[in-house]
């Protein structure tokens, strides 16, 4: 069962390129973990402080295993004064296409 996940962040109008910076890093070696199939960062057009990250897992479990890395630790540590608000998350279970593309 595929796993997504819509993380809704905020950040510092002021902290947007460093979010950035550091979110892209993240992103590109979440990529590397076997349980992500799917990494994406996305900023919102009308409001550039504003981000969702879309992270696809292959298993319930990959979630768990992602918060547990170098790296994601590191991303946490170093966004964390960036933000404006309290990141938020939903998690969704994929319905279709399950596995197809990904």
């Amino acid at each position: 069962m595929m796993i997504i996940v819509h993380v809704q962040i905020q950040v510092k109008p002021e902290a947007v390129e460093t979010f950035k910076a550091a979110t892209l890093a993240n992103a590109q070696e979440s990529l590397k973990e076997s349980g992500i199939a799917r990494f994406d960062v996305v900023q919102q057009t009308d409001d550039p402080s504003r981000f969702v990250l879309v992270e696809v897992y292959r298993d319930p479990e990959a979630p768990a295993r992602h918060k547990e890395s170098t790296h994601y630790i590191a991303w946490r540590d170093a966004v964390a004064p960036l933000m404006a608000a309290p990141r938020t998350s939903i998690r969704y279970q994929a319905v279709f296409p399950a596995e197809h593309g990904w």
